[in-house]
């Protein structure tokens, strides 16, 4: 039974891949028409409605307000702040770089969650771990390129994006384990598209939606984000994160695959072998996570 229940997990995790890469792809295409401010305000408020999916799925679901109540409520929106800067500057990189550079520089976010747990828990972190993050950063520097004529300032948005999902991550230790994850996501969503609409307000001005396929478009990214968490969240909460984080990145390689296809991208001199040693980072950190629980 726990076989068929990881496998189940597994192909939860793909499926949010997938979403994601789709979210991306349309990101992309989307920033032609609109500012990344649009993008991020569209998506999260729509991506309200995934959350509110939970908590009528998990039976959470229900109109009095006082039932919404946590004890962290306050991190629990600063959790939310953190998510909207990261799509900020994770729509910034993927309307100034190819789809694959950007998701092989998100993949740092399992570096900085290392950082973060030995800053903020006083974790201790050992000599492999601490070569994990040397190697994943050494290999980020080379995809990024500094001194090269090829470097670009937008190469450090989605490391800076990484580092503000990894906040978000790490963060969840500190709540109480009596409290709900649906409501923590909804927490998470709302206070993110707060966020997204009053930064939005105050630097541009909103554009008009008069093409029906672009509504659609945004429609549609902002559901692949929405349910991407959701089969995410429902994936780890069913299978070790030993056992699903190796397959995170298998989004480089379906990134690099999409963005061949779509938009004509090839970015290998870029990519490697920067990319080798960010994926290699990751699996050591996986590896020793595993041994430490052994």
């Amino acid at each position: 039974m726990a076989l068929t229940i990881n496998f189940k997990a597994i192909g939860f995790c793909l499926i949010a891949i997938m979403l994601f890469d789709l979210m991306a792809v349309q990101v992309r295409y989307l920033s032609q028409y609109f500012s990344v401010q649009e993008l991020s305000v569209y998506r999260n408020i729509l991506g309200v409605l995934p959350s509110i999916l939970i908590l009528i799925y998990n039976k959470e679901f229900t109109l009095k307000i006082e039932n919404y109540k946590i004890p962290q409520w306050k991190l629990a929106l600063v959790r939310g702040l953190f998510v909207a800067v990261a799509q900020y500057l994770f729509y910034t990189a993927l309307s100034n770089l190819e789809l694959a550079t950007v998701s092989a520089l998100a993949q740092t976010n399992a570096l900085f969650v290392v950082i973060l747990a030995v800053l903020i828990y006083k974790e201790v972190v050992k000599l492999w771990r601490w070569l994990a993050v040397f190697l994943g950063f050494l290999g980020a520097i080379l995809i990024i390129g500094p001194g090269s004529d090829s470097f670009s300032l937008s190469g450090l948005f989605p490391v800076g994006a990484a580092f503000c999902y990894a906040v978000s991550m790490v963060t969840l230790r500190s709540f109480d384990k009596s409290t709900s994850t649906s409501i923590l996501y909804l927490y998470s969503a709302v206070a993110a598209a707060i966020s997204a609409i009053i930064y939005a307000l105050i630097t541009i001005e909103f554009s008009a939606i008069t093409n029906y396929s672009h509504l659609m478009v945004l429609i549609s990214m902002s559901m692949c984000g929405g349910f991407g968490v959701v089969f995410l969240m429902v994936a780890y909460r069913s299978a070790p994160a030993a056992l699903l984080a190796p397959f995170s990145f298998f989004g480089i390689l379906n990134a690099y695959a999409l963005g061949w296809l779509i938009f004509g991208e090839a970015p290998i001199d870029e990519l490697f072998p920067g990319a080798l040693l960010i994926i290699g980072s990751g699996l050591i950190i996986i590896w020793r996570e595993q041994r430490s629980k052994v």
